[in-house]
């Protein structure tokens, strides 16, 4: 049986490979890009024009819901205005994860209200029913809906942080469609 020399071992636990090696350097090279790194493949400022198009979407959702929180009046006004708050307070976390991520990648959060709604893929209606908002959020949630799943599909395989994050959001967005829908129908009923 042969000696194991321990020597030789540590000498090759403390030599990266070159791979390793390569990374190291170009991590050092460009640290001021923070998240960015040489292995980010998608177009970032096509990708941070598309997030802060979906800031603006959620904060558009934000504003029209919160206001539907307040104006809902009717005998199942109480139900769906507490359902109008929920979904208020869920946009503005993915708005806020929206931004974080904006930040990540270099870019800046365009909060500018006076482009907001025309940045915005879904419009702010206020609706002047509890069956009107209800139908207007709908619409929303299901522009949302689009949007997101196109954005994932633009982004492929080209930067799974923000395409997983865009799926999360997406996976809320057809939760709060299917709560509306249900509540339209359930309201509809005699």
């Amino acid at each position: 049986m042969k000696a194991i020399n321990t020597t030789e071992n540590k000498d090759l636990k403390r030599q990266p490979t070159p791979e390793i090696a390569e990374i190291r350097k170009h991590a050092r090279a460009n640290v001021e890009n923070g998240a960015v790194t040489e292995g980010y493949r998608a177009d970032r400022e096509t990708v941070l024009r598309l997030l802060n198009e979906s800031l603006a979407t959620e904060i558009v959702c934000v504003l029209r819901y919160k206001r539907h929180y307040y104006m809902a009046s009717g005998i199942h006004a109480q139900t769906a205005a507490t359902e109008f708050l929920e979904h208020a307070t869920m946009e503005q976390a993915h708005a806020d994860r929206i931004a974080e991520r904006i930040m990540q990648l270099g870019g800046e959060p365009d909060l500018n209200p006076d482009t907001l709604t025309a940045r915005s893929h879904a419009e702010y209606v206020e609706g002047s029913s509890l069956e009107d908002m209800l139908r207007e959020n709908l619409v929303a949630e299901r522009i949302a809906i689009e949007s997101y799943t196109e954005f994932i599909r633009y982004l492929g395989e080209t930067d799974s942080t923000t395409r997983r994050m865009l799926e999360e959001i997406l996976a809320t967005e057809e939760e709060h469609a299917d709560d509306l829908k249900t509540l339209m129908e359930r309201f509809r009923e005699p």
